[in-house]
This record gives structure tokens, sequence and C-alpha cells, in this order.
């Protein structure tokens, strides 16, 4: 007599079919892309906050003090035109958009110096003390407002009839102020550092770059995924980023595709949307494509992460009871 055969696992989900499933999904629910579109409008024609007058001051002391440490000249001199460029543009509004919990925004990165209405009405803050104030006002709201956003979206990717737990904008808020307490405890002193590497050796500064970014294929993913179980799964803080560790563990190269492909999306239609200039009524209808394609983005990602959970808990369950790995 024979013995039955083991069943053969199954394939994982189609990533394909995920960023397939967003678009269609943001297709039939388009109210889901106001926020960032509302966002991006009041970035455009609002009023612009600025911090030239307080940020002059510091790039005055860090002027000082390269020179007080013999650093070359000619890095230092590139570094301050470009950061006195950068600061004399900024809108302290964009704080509005927060990462990972919150509204992408097209205009961040391009802070628009006018609009079709003109110049915009200019807020000037002439104090560190109020710069940080505001900012970190900002970036409340902004934690706030994307974590309605999140909620929004990933109720799209749950079964009828199910819904988002409200403890989900609590738990996000405490997942974004932990990003931020690694970004200023690792992220900060890692970046000066790398950039002091590039004034010492532009050789020794592209070094080290490529080699954070090499470990950063390793960390980008289970960052990436580190929230989707508070909303889809009802998970706390912590459940919700060792899920997203797990998921990276046993799916990396598949989830690595996704992001890369949704980087890559995202990023390469944002060059598109930038085209009209910001005196251009046509930049409307970048910042209307920016809304839908990163709103499907996000509701993909839900998408995929569900989808993979799921497969995961089959796989699991399936391998405890003998199933034979699958064969490609």
């Amino acid at each position: 007599m024979e013995a039955p055969k083991s069943e053969t696992l199954p394939p994982p989900p189609s990533v394909i079919n995920a960023i397939r499933a967003g678009f269609d999904t943001v297709t039939v629910h388009l109210t889901a892309i106001l926020l960032p579109l509302a966002l991006d409008l009041f970035l455009w024609l609002g009023p612009r906050l600025n911090v030239e007058k307080v940020t002059m001051v510091y790039l005055k002391m860090y002027r000082e003090m390269a020179g007080n440490l013999n650093l070359p000249s000619e890095p230092v001199q590139q570094f301050l035109k470009m950061a006195t460029a950068f600061w004399q543009d900024f809108n302290l509004f964009s704080a509005l958009s927060t990462f990972p919990i919150g509204i992408s925004s097209l205009l961040r990165g391009l802070q628009p110096a006018d609009n079709p209405l003109g110049a915009p009405y200019l807020l000037k803050i002439t104090s560190t003390g109020g710069m940080l104030g505001w900012m970190f006002l900002f970036i409340l709201a902004g934690w706030l407002v994307g974590a309605v956003y999140f909620r929004w979206v990933a109720s799209l990717a749950l079964p009828q009839g199910q819904k988002v737990s409200l403890s989900a904008l609590f738990q996000s808020l405490s997942l974004s102020a932990l990003y931020m307490v690694l970004l200023f405890v690792i992220g900060m002193p890692l970046m000066l550092f790398l950039f002091m590497m590039f004034a010492i050796s532009p050789i020794l500064g592209q070094g080290l770059f490529l080699f954070l970014g090499f470990i950063s294929i390793w960390v980008v993913v289970p960052l990436y995924f580190a929230g989707h179980g508070i909303f889809l799964r009802g998970q706390n803080l912590f459940s919700s980023i060792i899920s997203g560790i797990r998921l990276a563990r046993f799916t990396l190269p598949t989830s690595s595709l996704f992001v890369l492909l949704a980087l890559v999306i995202n990023t390469g239609l944002n060059y598109l949307w930038s085209i009209p200039k910001s005196n251009s009524w046509m930049l409307a209808v970048g910042i209307f494509g920016h809304a839908f394609i990163t709103t499907a983005l996000l509701a993909a990602s839900f998408i995929y992460y569900r989808d993979t959970t799921i497969w995961l808990q089959i796989v699991f369950d399936k391998l405890k009871a003998g199933a034979a790995p699958r064969r490609v």
C-alpha cells in the first residue's frame, strides 16, 4: 500500500496582483485621496512659514566652527550654499507631512516659491523656540491626521463589515514617536559621521554610503511593514513591529520586490508630476496624480501585508502537519 503524498505548500502572494488590487481599490473609493490632495493644495496655494532668519544664525556658527577645525573649504562652501538655498525656500508647514505614519506630499520636496495666484503670503519665524514649537505642533498634527489617513486606507483592505479599531490611532502615534527617537539617537549621529567622512575624503564617504545602502536592505522591509499590523490586525506597537520583522524574515525576496517597485513607481512618477511650473495650474494635475498614486500604493501595501500574513499562517500550519516544500 502506497503512503499518501504530502501536500505541497502554496506559492506566496503575487506582488503585481497586490499592486493592481491597490489601484483598483482606490479607483472605486476615490475619496481616499482627499487628505493628501488637500495637504498639497494647502502647501501650494496657502501661506508659507519661513525660518530663514533662525537657520542663518546656525549656518554662520557652522562656518566659524569649520574654520576653527581647518576643514577643507570647498566641501564646506558647497554645503553652506546648498543649505542657504534650501532654507530660503523652506516652508515649515511641510512638517505636516510626516513619516512613517503620515500623509505623503509632492510639494514637500519642491517647496514652490509662487503659485498661479501670485506670491504667497509669507510668515516669518525669528526665534529658535518659535521654530521648534511650531515644528513640534505640525509634526504632532501630521501624525494624528496621518493615522486617520492610514486607518481610512487600511479599512479598504479589510473584509466588508470589519473595521479598524480606534486604538490603532494611539498605537500609530506611539510608533511614530519611537521612529522619531530612533532618528535622533541613531540617524542624526550617523548622518553627521557620514558628512564628516565626505568632508575628509569623498572616497571614504562614498564607501560608507554604499555600505549603509547594503545594510538598509535588511532594515527597510521590516520598517516599511512595522505599522501594518496595528491597522489590519489590531496589534499593539511592539507586536506589530515583531510581525513586520517576521514577515520580512520569511518573505524577504518578494517583500523587498514590493517595496522596491513601490519606491520606483512613486519616485519615477513624482518627476512627471513635478514637470509643470509652480505658477501654472497644470501643477494641479500633478498634485492629483501624486495623491492617487501614493494612496493606491499604500492600499496595495495593506493588501500585500494581509495576503502574505494569511499565506504565512497557512504555510506554518502545513509545515506542522508535515507538508512537503513546494518545488519551483
